[in-house]
Parts: C-alpha cells; structure tokens; sequence
C-alpha cells in the first residue's frame, strides 16, 4: 500500500508542477516496490504454494484479481524500468507518454496485492 500511496503522490505533484516532488515520491515508490519484490520473492521460495481457503462467491473473485495481479505485476517491471529509463535520459516525452500507461497499472497491481494478502492470510487465513 506504501506503494500506492507515494505513486497516488507522485501523480499529485506532476500535476500540480512540482517536478522535484514528483522525482522524490518516485523513486521512493521504486525502492519500496523492489523491497517488498525481493521480500516477496524470498517468501515464496522458503514457504512454497499457500492455497487459497475461501469458498463460495469470493473464490472466482479472489482468483480473478489474482490472475489479473500476477499478469500485470509480470509487466509492470519492464514498464517500470523503460520509465525510468526515459527520465535518465532525458526524454521527457517518451517517459510522459509511457508513465500514462505505468502510473495506473503500477497503482493497480499494487492495490490488489494488498487485497490478495488481506483475502489470502486474513480473512481467509491457511489451514494450519
């Protein structure tokens, strides 16, 4: 959620001008989202598959946001990088026009995997 929040600022201050701002917010967001990729990575590889245990109607919704997580959380990394990648080099252009596509996909996948966690180890925790 940290994420969201400093990409949700980030998008304030561009809009309202303040390139330095927007620079700081960015490159925060950046550094907590390769901290919790690292984080989530190292997880998975010593815990494995957590299945998911809720039933009825929340299941095909649970999987449709998870699915939907995973396949733009795959994309969102190049995305990312090319971003960024622009606005080192200078091409204020090309990273504006690609950030209109990064900003919400980023916001999006950062969201939802806060509501997979909450869904898959809070409200519907694993069997133990």
């Amino acid at each position: 959620m940290t994420a969201a929040v400093l990409v949700g600022a980030a998008y304030y201050h561009i809009r309202k001008g303040n390139r330095k701002a927007h620079q700081t917010c960015m490159i925060a967001a950046l550094a907590v989202s390769a901290l919790f990729l690292a984080s989530y990575l190292y997880y998975h590889t010593e815990v494995g598959y957590v299945p998911f245990t809720g039933q009825g109607l929340i299941r095909p919704f649970y999987f449709f946001v998870l699915i939907s997580h995973i396949l733009l959380a795959a994309l969102i990394v190049p995305l990312i990088l090319v971003t960024v990648g622009f606005m080192l080099r200078h091409r204020h252009m090309q990273h504006r026009r690609l950030a209109r596509w990064t900003l919400p996909i980023w916001m999006y996948v950062s969201v939802t995997g806060v509501l997979i966690y909450l869904f898959a180890f809070q409200i519907y925790p694993p069997d133990q």
